[in-house]
């Protein structure tokens, strides 16, 4: 089972290249990838690494837990990988209904309405509403 790390504090005119040779330096089987901005095509100052074995990850964190990268000291620790709520990956989910290409999930969620549940009375009547109930219940002849 690989290991995924977060390598973290990168500069944004980070070289790739040079950072492969860094880990690769330390051990086979590491495959690094930066997470770029898609607007400006700027590194966003972070990246994932997967590692094959166990003891290379403890290695890496290490050794480069603080090591000073271009001008920054590098933050490696484990990736913690979130898990959505029905416990599928969003590349997982096979739920984008045919849309070719598209791998978000077809969601519809309110996340917030002014509208009155329609099941609840309006609170403003409720006095009026529970009166008249006793009218009703009160009255002699049938409705």
């Amino acid at each position: 089972m690989s290991v995924r790390l977060y390598i973290g504090n990168l500069p944004q005119n980070v070289n790739v290249k040079e950072l492969e040779a860094l880990l690769t330096s330390i051990g086979d089987g590491i495959k690094f990838k930066a997470v770029f901005d898609r607007d400006t095509r700027a590194c966003r100052g972070f990246g994932f690494a997967n590692i094959k074995d166990e003891n290379i990850a403890n290695e890496l964190i290490e050794k480069l837990n603080g090591h000073e990268f271009n001008g920054n000291k590098l933050r490696v620790e484990r990736s913690e990988r979130k898990d959505s709520n029905s416990g599928n990956s969003r590349r997982g989910a096979n739920s984008n209904n045919g849309n070719k290409g598209s791998n978000r999930k077809d969601v519809k969620k309110v996340v917030h309405s002014d509208a009155p549940i329609k099941e609840a009375p309006d609170p403003r009547w409720a006095g009026e509403l529970s009166k008249l109930k006793d009218l009703l219940a009160n009255q002699k002849t049938p409705v």
